[in-house]
């Protein structure tokens, strides 16, 4: 079988095994990931850049090779490579109970699960901000944790299905502007830009295909991208964001409150504020959008000698 093909099937059921099972309850090789780079970074950590890119390379450049090693294999690296990175089952599975917590008025348990989708201060949100932050998760996360690694399982199959998500999970990590960080994650911040850069965009031109699917209106999509995305402080969340506003018909952006900080965020979209009805109209568009974009990346994919 050619490598092309293994890789378009393994794409396929790896989707198959995150839309079945999700992400493993125990075990899970991110966490594992996790736990290898907090370790390597009390040996590489200092403040500055440099530092922070020696980290990155050595992190990243041992998952890809890990990659390498183990795409010979065909379809079943390949799958479970896919499983293993991809989140989009889960996103949807907690934006289905966010929606349903704020339905039922219950706050607190719509403030505990806030954490799982995002890393804002869920006791300075009401029901409405609290509906809002899932949203732009939501929004954000599907180019992220389901678009993203497609693409990159299309293009480099196994090493970048693995290599795209240690990128990422760097970036969640020391990424932030802290003070800690401000140096050191500055290569995982800029090399998680650059690996975002098309698939955010695959992302909007998904959304803005898919969005008479909820109601939407592709014009609208494409209007609010091309008018309030550059204003947003990342280069790809804006895209996702602001696309995922247009179809949708509300606004996102406004004061934003984390644990380090209040950060006030560009408008994106036009109309109101986002509601409970309309977070449960971007969980089915995220999950329209991750489907078909795996069913294009493997059908790129097949293509590849």
């Amino acid at each position: 079988m050619q490598k092309g093909t293994s890789t378009a099937i393994g794409l396929l059921l790896g989707f198959a095994l995150d839309r079945a099972f999700g992400d493993p309850r125990r075990w899970h090789p991110v966490a594992g990931f996790g736990s290898a780079v907090t370790a390597l970074e009390s040996v590489t950590y200092a403040d500055r850049r440099a530092a922070g890119l020696v980290h990155e390379a050595l992190a990243v450049g041992a998952v890809v090779g890990l990659g390498v090693a183990v795409r010979r294999g065909g379809v079943v690296p390949a799958a479970v490579a896919t499983w293993t990175v991809l989140g989009g089952r889960s996103l949807a599975r907690t934006g289905h109970a966010m929606a349903d917590r704020l339905a039922g008025g219950d706050l607190e348990g719509a403030r505990a699960l806030l954490p799982s989708l995002c890393g804002r201060d869920p006791h300075a949100l009401d029901a409405d901000g609290l509906a809002r932050a899932a949203l732009e998760s939501i929004a954000e996360n599907t180019s992220d944790a389901a678009v993203a690694p497609v693409v990159w399982g299309a293009v480099a199959g196994v090493p970048g299905l693995l290599g795209y998500r240690a990128i990422n999970t760097l970036d969640a990590m020391i990424g932030y502007r802290n003070q800690r960080y401000r140096r050191f994650g500055w290569a995982a911040a800029r090399v998680d830009d650059a690996a975002n850069l098309i698939p955010a965009r695959v992302t909007g031109l998904l959304t803005a295909a898919l969005a008479p699917l909820i109601g939407g209106r592709p014009a609208a999509v494409l209007a609010a991208w091309r008018r309030d995305a550059a204003e947003h402080p990342s280069p790809n969340a804006g895209v996702a964001e602001a696309s995922m506003a247009g179809a949708l018909g509300v606004r996102l952006g406004g004061r934003t409150e984390y644990p380090h900080g209040v950060e006030m965020r560009p408008v994106l979209g036009d109309g109101p504020a986002p509601t409970v009805h309309d977070l449960r109209r971007a969980v089915r568009l995220s999950e329209a959008v991750q489907l078909t974009a795996t069913l294009l990346a493997a059908a790129v994919a097949a293509t590849r000698r």
